[in-house]
């Protein structure tokens, strides 16, 4: 049978290419020691093996959901190295906050270490898409990133459009510690750079450690001076504190505990990466329309 000459040069150009990373990212054995990095992998297509504190994934991640499949190997800083090993994962991923497990980590299997959350590497939503498309270039699934990331864009796009022409309110995001302290977001976090992305003002103007928030005592939100301004506190609120907070004089002078001035959303999670981004881009613009 004869070949056409145009077959005959695809098919030796195919055959000089090298297998591509694609294909053998089918079978390849992650694990991640971290939220953000294991949700990325979930939208590339590649559910880990096994992850650090996959007990509290529900707690605070919530979405994407993480397989059935997927085995807790302890946590972060106190890994199970014994299911670890029998997991026979090719590539372990971290973060420069676990510097110190590299060693037994680099015994067991290649690592792949991705900076986010690190001194001086400034808005986190850049980072974390910057680290995103290095995670991609590691596992041959570039492909799907830019498609991951396009979502995303979408994703933002859509709730600042749902909410442009509105009255919004600068908003206050904060964790309740217990009722006399919080963790409350800014610059340059991942819940600031979202809030610059949908158009909503961050009410706390103060820039904050390079993970994105700063500890306060309750007394200080009194320094947010906006009449207007909203605070939005996130689930899981320790199950005491809304109703000591109720009882605090200390509160009660504070102007966001006078009627529809505190709302509440459901976790999410603000040390991740893009999607964790776009879910808390999506709970805040629900609420946001809602009540505008």
């Amino acid at each position: 049978m004869e070949v056409s000459r145009r077959s005959f040069l695809q098919f030796a150009a195919a055959s000089l290419i090298p297998a591509p990373l694609f294909a053998q990212s089918m079978d390849l054995r992650i694990v991640s020691l971290d939220y953000g990095l294991a949700s990325t992998l979930l939208s590339l297509g590649l559910p880990p093996v096994g992850i650090s504190d996959l007990a509290d994934w529900d707690r605070w991640v919530v979405e994407p959901p993480m397989p059935k499949s997927v085995v807790d190997i302890g946590s972060a800083f106190e890994v199970n190295f014994e299911i670890l090993v029998t997991l026979k994962p090719d590539i372990i991923l971290t973060t420069p906050y676990l510097d110190e497990l590299l060693p037994k980590l680099q015994s067991v299997a290649k690592v792949v270490r991705l900076e986010v959350f690190t001194p001086g590497i400034g808005s986190i939503l850049p980072a974390a898409i910057a680290a995103t498309r290095k995670l991609a270039v590691e596992l041959g699934r570039e492909n799907e990133a830019e498609q991951f990331l396009a979502r995303a864009d979408a994703s933002f796009a859509q709730c600042r459009s749902r909410l442009v022409g509105k009255n919004l309110p600068p908003v206050a995001l904060v964790n309740f510690m217990d009722a006399r302290h919080a963790r409350i977001y800014s610059s340059p976090g991942l819940f600031h750079n979202v809030l610059e992305r949908i158009g909503v003002r961050n009410a706390w103007t103060r820039e904050s450690n390079y993970w994105g928030f700063e500890t306060i005592g309750i007394e200080d939100l009194s320094k947010v001076t906006d009449p207007n301004a909203r605070l939005i506190a996130f689930d899981p609120i320790p199950p005491d504190v809304l109703s000591k907070l109720a009882q605090s004089p200390l509160w009660n002078r504070l102007a966001f505990a006078r009627p529809g001035h505190l709302s509440i959303l459901p976790p999410a999670l603000m040390f991740g990466m893009v999607n964790e981004a776009m879910r808390f881009a999506g709970l805040l613009t629900d609420l946001l329309e809602k009540e505008a």
